[in-house]
């Protein structure tokens, strides 16, 4: 799709969005074409909810807002795939040989998600908007909800939750980004960002407010919603006081960082050995 195409395409959703927010609702099944060219285009992965732009994710709102039509356009529908029966809005993709894609039954993707070659899904579910890049594996009843973006090369571990967003249509995505792993019964939600090789261990829970403390230095450092690339990420508490007494609150420790000098492989089981992470 070139700029042009692209450029048309976006103008014809944003207007058919501003109608609808007027009260027209004619509009969106006047617009259906253009509606479904989108979903068509993010299903061959010729379009991208989230983009990356000179080192910053870029959101693109008028994609999801297609989405979110697409949904009021489609109707309910019987489908099947093998013994498996369902009763939808959105069919479920298809076309993992031609893609180069291993699903692995019962795995699911919606139509309006992408993989890359080499993906493998094991039973697991990835829903309309999200994309999943070359050789990543999505690990047994692991989720990408709508709209995240996956990078090259990552391993979502058994019962990853990584969440979902549509609405705002504005709302960033769950970003992972090329080889980070994320240990098993992980939950990144609400627009969090992983940097590239990144090691998150067994059951981080990471949502826009959870603190990330930084315990590399003497000085502890807090901030929110970005994992550092190639940091070592534990799940934690913290002391709070309240008026009643102390409790402890969720957070996540980044307690070291993976080594450049060595290769993936190698760089994940230093990693797991000299932090003796559950992963």
């Amino acid at each position: 799709m070139n700029s042009m195409e692209l450029s048309d395409l976006q103008q014809k959703i944003e207007t058919i969005q501003k109608k609808w927010e007027q009260g027209d609702n004619d509009a969106v099944f006047e617009g259906k074409n253009a509606i479904e060219a989108v979903i068509a285009g993010l299903d061959q992965g010729k379009l991208r909810v989230a983009e990356k732009h000179e080192g910053d994710w870029k959101t693109n709102a008028w994609i999801k807002q297609a989405i979110l039509m697409y949904f009021k356009i489609s109707p309910m529908a019987d489908s099947s795939a093998g013994p498996f029966s369902y009763y939808d809005k959105i069919p479920l993709k298809s076309n993992y040989q031609e893609l180069n894609v291993r699903c692995v039954p019962p795995a699911t993707a919606r139509y309006g998600a992408f993989m890359e070659p080499g993906v493998v899904l094991m039973p697991s579910y990835v829903n309309i908007g999200a994309y999943v890049g070359a050789g990543s594996m999505v690990d047994t009843w692991a989720t990408v909800g709508s709209c995240a973006q996956i990078g090259k090369s990552v391993h979502l571990s058994g019962g990853v939750g990584i969440g979902g967003v549509l609405e705002p249509a504005t709302a960033n995505p769950v970003i992972v980004e090329d080889g980070a792993f994320i240990g098993s019964r992980c939950i990144i939600v609400e627009g969090v960002q992983i940097g590239e090789e990144a090691v998150l261990a067994a059951n981080v829970t990471l949502t826009a407010s959870t603190p990330i403390i930084d315990a590399r230095t003497d000085k502890f450092t807090v901030t929110k919603g970005y994992i550092p690339k190639r940091a070592v990420v534990l799940p934690g508490t913290r002391e709070k006081e309240i008026s009643g007494g102390k409790i402890y609150t969720s957070c996540v420790y980044i307690i070291g960082e993976r080594k450049e000098s060595t290769d993936k492989k190698t760089s994940l089981n230093d990693v797991l050995r000299e932090f003796s992470l559950s992963v």
